[in-house]
């Protein structure tokens, strides 16, 4: 029996929408919570390190059971386990519980994580086209609905734990009917030999890491303490500060979304460089902005800068000759995603100690190391 009928490519796109959209959930309320639970930025920010535990353990060790429960089982579990963890959460009473419940979350998202980019990339192979950051850009649109959904509620004065519970059942819901008759694409060649556990970068890939940190730092950073800076610089009203993190996300899902065109068009260190350069821009407008419109003209502007830096990334390590692009691919993720989910908690020391506006001015520097390290994109008989 078959609940939706859809092409390939589209299960794909509703894949990353679906998960996005539970994983994003919490973000917008991270700041009613911190109300809640009477803590500081930086002891928030360190509760928030739960997740990016629980989520690194999942990713060394979810290929096994992957491949021993296969992706429709795994996909349908985690989507709920992310969700309850998340809801949990949003009753803990001390930062301690939160930490727990979020490090629960975590071990959901290494399964989905590894199957939604898995299956995506195996979908483009079957295909016959790209469609990786056309994937990327529904995950933007997941965010973008999480952030418009919380801002609303927000307004409304719903609580976060009635907001992810009812997010929670109807993503579960959704999975279900996503994957209920799921049959994964075939297997490339390229994943023979796929590695488990931590995978040691070369120094091309630890070039091209370089290259990505400041869009992980700033797109996380963005997620977790863009709504916070919104009430804090400027207090605005709950649905204003959950339009930090929409307009970030929506600027983000409509570049992914045509940037394959342009990729193939101008190739990728032109864009890349173009990526940068408004990221910088971006990042400037909110640390120095006098206004909140000109935040949110600054966080649009950095969702725009941070859109395809990962895939591009990504795109680059798989083509390398010098190991199976599996393994160059595995050992990219793991650090980079690593930055994305460590890196903008310890903001939150920063910006308990020296202002929030400062925790975004951290990722200057990084934008001027990616800038001098797009060379790492270049083909190897380029270099």
């Amino acid at each position: 029996m078959r609940i939706l009928s859809l092409t390939p490519q589209h299960r794909v796109y509703l894949s990353f929408f679906l998960y996005a959209l539970i994983l994003a959930g919490i973000f917008p309320r991270l700041g009613d919570l911190q109300l809640k639970m009477g803590i500081s930025e930086g002891v928030l920010g360190a509760a928030l390190i739960g997740l990016a535990l629980g989520a690194q353990i999942s990713l060394m060790f979810a290929g096994p059971m992957i491949e021993k429960f296969g992706f429709r089982l795994i996909f349908i579990i985690s989507i709920p386990l992310l969700g309850l963890a998340e809801f949990a959460a949003s009753l803990a009473p001390t930062p301690i519980t939160f930490f727990f419940c979020l490090m629960a979350g975590g071990l959901a998202i290494g399964g989905i994580e590894i199957i939604v980019n898995l299956e995506a990339d195996r979908t483009e192979h079957q295909v016959g086209k790209r469609i990786m950051n056309r994937s990327h850009a529904f995950w933007s649109l997941g965010f973008f609905a999480a952030g418009i959904i919380a801002a609303a509620l927000s307004q409304l004065g719903i609580s976060p734990p009635t907001h992810l519970l009812g997010m929670t059942i109807i993503t579960s819901l959704l999975a279900v009917m996503l994957f209920y008759d799921f049959s994964p694409a075939p297997a490339r060649t390229s994943e023979e030999g796929a590695n488990h556990g931590f995978v040691k970068p070369t120094s091309a890939i630890l070039l091209i890491v370089a290259f990505t940190l400041s869009a992980m730092l700033l797109e996380g950073a963005a997620a977790d303490w863009s709504v916070i800076y919104m009430r804090d610089v400027f207090q605005t009203s709950p649905f204003v500060s959950g339009l930090a993190l929409a307009a970030g996300a929506l600027t983000q899902a409509i570049v992914r979304y045509f940037a394959d065109g342009f990729v193939d068009r101008f190739g990728p260190v032109k864009i890349a460089r173009t990526l940068i350069a408004t990221l910088s821009f971006g990042t400037v407008l909110v640390v120095f902005s006098p206004h909140p419109v000109i935040s949110l003209i600054g966080f649009a502007l950095m969702g725009a800068g941070t859109s395809v830096v990962f895939p591009l990334a990504m795109s680059a390590a798989a083509q390398r000759t010098d190991r199976p692009a599996a393994t160059n691919v595995a050992a990219l993720a793991q650090l980079s995603f690593f930055v994305f989910l460590i890196a903008p908690p310890l903001l939150g020391f920063i910006a308990e100690h020296f202002g929030i506006r400062t925790s975004f001015g951290i990722g200057l520097p990084l934008i001027v190391l990616s800038w001098f390290t797009l060379h790492s994109l270049e083909p190897d008989n380029k270099k």
